[in-house]
């Protein structure tokens, strides 16, 4: 019977300053730190909210790591870096800034190279770490220097197509590379494709790893035995596996090792050190449970991919005592089943993201119009192309982050073909606690520019739907951006309407100025037409654009003509965003008249607490907005009163 390991009466983790601290920890105190960390990640992630599956997933994992190497000296790459809380209570970074998690002045979600010297590479999307590391790799060769570099890939990058560029390239770039292979076979869903079947079957083949083992034993035990295994690793790559089947990653020229138990610190630790004296690149399939250490995150691996604060006790979501509106995910999603019930051409696409998009509403209810590619962008929006040839009407559920990802495949493949193909992007704005790798804040600028693209923004849910209905209809490429979470609460009415192509909606008459607001800034904009009005006494209109392409030229035209002060407000940056295209609309008529551009700067936007933080950081809070606007006119009316003079 095994000895129950002793737990030290004085915790470990405050103790735990830097790699170093890891490293002077006896063998036998591991399992307790392992310990002190999950509850650390459950304590704070249930405040914060986070990724908690991921994380709880990777600690023996990431304590073998810096047990075995030395950061910042030697280099971890890992993908997506969501489960890289681990790596940053071991490297300095607990006590209270890592209880400020995804908050403001805290811990970033992410890896993040202003952050730590020990975060290497920073990311935020999948399929990163493997090209990252083998150019890091391939330029400590060309120093001449010696740090190991260790991409840590999970299972789901291997379905993007960049790792798999990468893969191709290992050989020809280095000699020296430790790839670790993370399998719980989840990315946010479960893993969908060939890649995942195929290693489900490597990780349930105990044998495979246990014949290559024997047959490199047997040729080492011989004379000359190391250049004799040397030369049989090379043989059987070229012979198409004569003794027995390689893997996919040593046809590829990796040497693959596995799988190993993700949550066995001696053997992880074991393999790691073989892995570092090794001079041919290497692969170590690590097979661990996602959400270990708390039962609610394994059995809804999903929900607790990326969890908002909850019970840590029942795993539960803390439930808002205000009442709120759907989200706009699930709005979109439930009309889109209407729509696809009633349209067997209506298809939905998502790359890994059922719940995120709420294309998990298609997939419960019309399993055989929903597709999931995995974290394969690209291929979405191209596949979504070639359905679109065959009279199939593809709808792309995809946050407006991820899409940059298949910028080639939008202007090459859907927009020149002008193919219908329908893009409803969700989290366009901000998400406020993921930090600068998610928030949606350069759509308009980057699709603004590509001909045939139809783009707009609804006000509400109800707008949400009637665009979707549109864009159903419109034998062209389509984009519909909407902002993370809740809908202002509107009523979405039984039959949706269709909006005209380029049709803005004027809500509000104004003589002295006109606010011209998108999406979500036209709640904002109506505020700010009240409070100037009572305060200032100023006669102020709003419009709710609707469309950034094409512009409501007419409209805006005519306000031109008559209105002293044009205010553009958008949930954007201003450089090539919506304000952009109504001073370009201007210039290009001749149209001289005052405008005011209101949206983000020209900067990466960091994490924070809340929207409302950053806007207030930014100068995008109610006050902030109603000063400038305020100071503008007041500038342009002395303006006009020198120009009288």
């Amino acid at each position: 019977m095994k000895d129950t390991p002793k737990f030290p009466s004085e915790p470990l983790l405050p103790g735990i300053k830097s790699p170093a601290d890891v490293k002077a920890l006896n063998p036998d105190q591991l399992p307790a730190l392992a310990q002190e960390i999950r509850d650390e990640i459950i304590a704070v992630t249930s405040a914060t909210g986070g990724h908690v599956g991921p994380n709880l997933g990777v600690v023996e994992l990431t304590i073998a790591l810096h047990r075995v190497f030395n950061t910042p000296e030697d280099q971890f790459v890992f993908d997506v870096s969501h489960q890289g809380y681990v790596h940053k209570l071991l490297t300095g970074r607990n006590g209270d800034f890592f209880h400020k998690l995804r908050q403001t002045n805290g811990a970033s979600g992410f890896l993040y190279r202003a952050e730590s010297p020990h975060d290497a590479f920073g990311a935020g999307h999948a399929g990163t770490a493997l090209s990252a590391a083998l150019g890091m790799a391939t330029a400590r060769d060309l120093h001449g220097t010696h740090e190991h570099v260790v991409a840590v890939c999970g299972d789901a990058a291997f379905t993007c197509g960049i790792t798999m560029e990468a893969l191709n390239n290992v050989v020809s770039s280095t000699k020296r590379l430790i790839v670790i292979l993370n399998d719980n076979e989840w990315s946010i869903a479960k893993n969908v494709g060939a890649m995942a079947k195929y290693l489900n079957r490597l990780s349930t083949n105990p044998t495979y790893n246990k014949v290559h083992h024997d047959l490199e034993k047997f040729f080492t035990s011989l004379p000359g035995g190391v250049e004799m295994n040397r030369v049989y690793m090379k043989w059987k790559r070229e012979t198409k596996d004569f003794f027995v089947e390689s893997s996919l990653f040593e046809k590829f020229g990796l040497r693959y090792i596995g799988p190993i138990d993700g949550h066995n610190l001696e053997e992880l630790s074991k393999n790691l050190e073989f892995a570092k004296q090794c001079d041919t690149p290497i692969l170590l399939h690590v097979l661990t449970k996602k959400g270990k250490g708390l039962e609610a995150a394994i059995a809804h691996p999903e929900k607790f991919h990326g969890a908002s604060p909850y019970n840590p006790v029942t795993g539960e979501s803390h439930k808002s005592t205000v009442a709120t509106a759907p989200n706009y995910q699930d709005v979109f999603g439930q009309a889109l089943t209407r729509f696809a019930r009633a349209d067997r051409r209506i298809v939905g696409i998502t790359g890994a993201m059922p719940s995120g998009t709420g294309l998990s509403h298609l997939a419960d209810a019309l399993p055989q119009q929903f597709f999931d590619v995995g974290i394969a962008e690209e291929h979405a929006v191209l596949f979504a192309a070639g359905l679109a040839t065959k009279g199939i009407r593809p709808v792309v559920g995809v946050y407006s982050t991820f899409l940059q990802r298949a910028y080639d495949q939008i202007i090459h493949d859907v927009c020149l073909q002008n193919l219908p193909v329908t893009f409803c992007m969700d989290r366009a704005g901000l998400s406020a606690n993921d930090g600068p790798t998610h928030h949606g804040l350069f759509d308009l600028a980057y699709l603004r520019c590509v001909p045939n693209a139809l783009v707009m923004q609804p006000k509400d849910e109800d707008e949400l739907v009637d665009m979707l209905h549109t864009s159903l209809q419109h034998e062209g490429p389509a984009f519909i951006r909407y902002p993370r979470g809740a809908g202002v609460g509107v009523k979405i009415k039984p039959k949706p309407e269709l909006i005209p192509h380029g049709q803005a909606e004027v809500l509000r008459e104004g003589s002295n100025i006109m606010i011209w607001a998108l999406g979500p800034m036209v709640t904002e904009a109506l505020a700010l037409a009240e409070r100037l009005g009572t305060e200032e006494h100023l006669s102020v209109g709003v419009v709710n654009a609707r469309f950034a392409k094409p512009l409501d030229r007419p409209l805006l035209f005519s306000h031109a003509a008559c209105i002293p002060l044009l205010v553009t407000m958008e949930d954007h940056v201003v450089s090539g965003g919506f304000g952009s295209a109504v001073l370009e609309a201007l210039q290009e008529s001749d149209c001289p008249m005052a405008v005011e551009c209101i949206g983000w700067p020209d900067k990466f936007v960091e994490h924070g607490s809340s929207v409302a933080v950053l806007r207030e950081n930014y100068g995008l809070s109610p006050d902030s907005m109603f000063q400038r606007i305020r100071e503008r006119w007041r500038h342009r009316q002395t303006e006009s009163v020198t120009a009288d003079a």
